[in-house]
């Protein structure tokens, strides 16, 4: 019987590592209400199907490009126990207020921005870089440059905002986190532990490691967004100590305090720090 297992097992192994070769397939857009676009995809590194929500302005004019803000869902599939980032985007009209397309894609586990040592299906990181980052600069009028891959979350999706701009500083230009577990240590907390898989696994997306390892490729200009909380100020308030200690620039708020929720006031202010501009050099 323990034979017959492990071959099962070897066999399992083989079939999930073939699949992670096959390209993955994406529908053609889906309208929904608001000027919504869904696209359904199919992926070897998602373990089920997930979704890519698109909301670009209004109007664009002939030949004009955006920015592209990634709203990181914080919740596997379609969850909205914590509400739902494209929604407070259309409520506010940021899209068309800010002049960038927001996009909005789905996991299928609980989302911490990490590939798996060991399964090719729970590629997380490998899924949003290699997948979705490619068909939106493929598919929809997104400004080409790294500078213009805006990042946004909150809890565990503001831990992957900054862990994704930090793996990936030159395919990225920004990332904002609110209300984040940023100096997390070890994987289990929030369900950490089945996505990261092993300690050695997890210490290669600690935040307070990154940060001190690629510190010096962020440049001058502030590129990483550490605003207000709801259940982890002692957290931010400890990073924003490391980055100071790192001297590294950044825009950080202490506060104010809101629900840790999408819906709760914070994304406004993330989303214009992300599309600011640097003051031109006199």
């Amino acid at each position: 019987m323990k034979a017959t297992t492990g071959c099962l097992a070897v066999w399992l192994l083989l079939v999930l590592a073939a699949r992670a070769d096959e390209p993955a397939t994406i529908s053609p857009p889906r309208r929904l209400e608001g000027g919504v676009l869904l696209h359904e995809v199919r992926s070897p590194y998602q373990a089920e199907a997930t979704q890519i929500r698109v909301l670009p302005p209004a109007t664009l004019a002939p030949g004009q490009k955006v920015p592209a803000v990634y709203l990181l869902p914080v919740e596997a599939g379609t969850g909205s126990r914590y509400g739902d980032g494209l929604q407070e985007v259309q409520r506010l009209a940021l899209h068309d207020r800010l002049g960038a397309l927001f996009v909005a894609p789905t996991f299928s586990h609980l989302p911490w921005y990490a590939d798996h040592p060991t399964r090719p299906d729970l590629r997380q990181e490998s899924y949003f870089v290699n997948v979705v980052v490619p068909f939106i600069d493929a598919h929809y009028p997104v400004q080409p440059a790294a500078a213009d891959r805006l990042l946004l979350g909150f809890s565990k999706s503001g831990w992957g905002a900054w862990t994704l701009l930090l793996r990936h500083p030159d395919r990225f230009g920004k990332a904002a986190a609110w209300d984040a577990p940023l100096m997390l240590d070890q994987p289990g907390k929030y369900g950490s532990g089945e996505i990261f898989g092993s300690d050695e696994n997890f210490a290669r997306y600690r935040l307070s490691a990154l940060l001190e390892r690629q510190a010096s490729r962020l440049g001058r200009a502030p590129r990483l967004i550490l605003l207000g909380y709801g259940n982890f100020r002692e957290e931010h308030q400890q990073t924003h100590a490391l980055l100071e200690r790192l001297h590294l620039p950044h825009e950080y708020r202490d506060g104010p305090f809101r629900k840790h929720d999408w819906h709760s006031g914070w994304v406004e202010e993330a989303a214009a720090l992300l599309l600011s501009r640097p003051n031109p050099s006199p």
